[in-house]
């Protein structure tokens, strides 16, 4: 297929031969490519590959063609029917890492500098809460949090402090599935110049596209729904600033030392082939069990937007094709009664993480955000009864069953 004239009109055409599968043996699937160099076939080819902008054939820690193909096709995913301000289809590139985590770190570090300061939210992921506040703020980055849902508090603190360089948004976050107005915060940012992240994990490209709003870069966790077989960690960082992308960041991507390797990189490829379909069922059999939940008489509070009783129910319809297969929960009896629950489970998976086809319980007070302070947990709105659950694609009678039994 010439890839160059074919369009291809959907996420699932996207996912299977965005990538371009060149390569001298001719096999259908990217192979793995176990290498930690590359061989070149001159001195001249060897300067030639250095001064260029594929690194994908020097050495492993600066690329390799088994993570080109992974990069491709998310790139090609969060890209997927928008254009940029000229009309043309919009251009991204993406980095992969070894893990979520070390694609922020680089995020972070390739945008702020000491003296600088980041404006996030409440109700992070415990690792990026950590992050910003072990790691950036004993560095001289000055790490500002407010509800960024607050459209008036956003642009009241941005215009009191010219050394907020960047704003990172995680919508939906991370457990309280609180969502944060993409658009309106993006605008209110470029006024002043501010770069914008947003993690776009518990969305994936399937259910939103962040870079449709302008924001200039797009952070995943790979090892969550775009792996969503729960066989490798990764993450992986996106921008349209090509040049910056290809300069600056990969740099300091490549410093830091947050490399991929080619069997995970495989994995994940892999796994984005079936992208749309896992997304389809998690997202209708959430929403199934969360009108379940929300009905049953031992429940205190569900955190999903797809039901109206949520704050964020709007914006979330507004930005999302489907609130998604994340959610969290309080039972009646608080801690006890939530542990007493989880034990009972025989079907439903006793795991941290999410985003894997199968169906995880967990704990974000214990586990999660252990390292996240009581106080500002429960400011966040993470209480000590509160559980997180990613709805996988078993057969939903199951999943039904299995929490009946466990409530009783």
């Amino acid at each position: 297929m010439n890839k160059g004239l074919f369009h291809l009109s959907g996420i699932s055409s996207i996912a299977l031969h965005a990538a371009d599968n060149n390569n001298a043996e001719f096999a259908h699937i990217t192979p793995i490519f176990a290498t930690s160099t590359f061989t070149f076939d001159t001195a001249e080819q060897g300067m030639e590959r250095f001064a260029g902008s594929d690194k994908s054939r020097i050495y492993s820690r600066w690329g390799n063609p088994t993570f080109t193909a992974a990069e491709k096709t998310i790139a090609a995913l969060e890209a997927f029917g928008l254009t940029d301000k000229t009309g043309n289809s919009l251009q991204l590139k993406a980095i992969l890492h070894s893990s979520g985590q070390a694609a922020m770190t680089t995020l972070f570090l390739s945008t702020l500098q000491s003296g600088d300061a980041v404006l996030s939210h409440y109700s992070l992921y415990g690792g990026t809460h950590e992050l910003l506040h072990k790691v950036l703020a004993e560095n001289n980055i000055n790490v500002i949090i407010a509800d960024l849902r607050d459209l008036h508090t956003v642009k009241e603190i941005v215009s009191k402090n010219n050394a907020i360089k960047l704003i990172h948004i995680e919508t939906p976050a991370n457990p309280t599935i609180q969502c944060v107005d993409i658009e309106a915060v993006t605008n209110i940012a470029k006024e002043k110049n501010i770069l914008v992240s947003v993690d776009n994990t518990f969305a994936t490209p399937y259910l939103q596209q962040p870079f449709k709003y302008n924001v200039d870069f797009v952070f995943h966790s790979t090892t969550k729904f775009l792996n969503g077989h729960g066989t490798a960690i990764g993450g992986v960082l996106l921008g349209k600033d090509i040049e910056l992308m290809n300069t600056k960041v990969w740099k300091w991507h490549v410093l830091l030392g947050g490399n991929s390797n080619p069997f995970d990189a495989f994995l994940l490829s892999n796994g984005l082939k079936t992208l749309e379909l896992r997304m389809q069922r998690h997202c209708s059999n959430a929403a199934i069990v969360a009108n379940y939940l929300a009905q049953h008489p031992a429940v205190e509070k569900v955190n999903y937007t797809g039901l109206t009783s949520h704050p964020d129910y709007a914006i979330s319809k507004k930005q999302m094709k489907h609130p998604g297969a994340v959610m969290s929960f309080e039972l009646k009896g608080g801690l006890d009664s939530g542990k007493k629950f989880i034990n009972k489970l025989q079907m439903c998976v006793r795991a941290i993480s999410l985003g894997t086809v199968d169906t995880l319980i967990s704990h974000p007070a214990s586990m999660s955000h252990k390292g996240v302070s009581k106080e500002e947990r429960e400011k966040f709105g993470i209480t000590d009864g509160l559980i997180r659950l990613s709805v996988g694609i078993e057969n939903i009678e199951d999943i039904i069953n299995d929490f009946e039994q466990a409530l009783q």
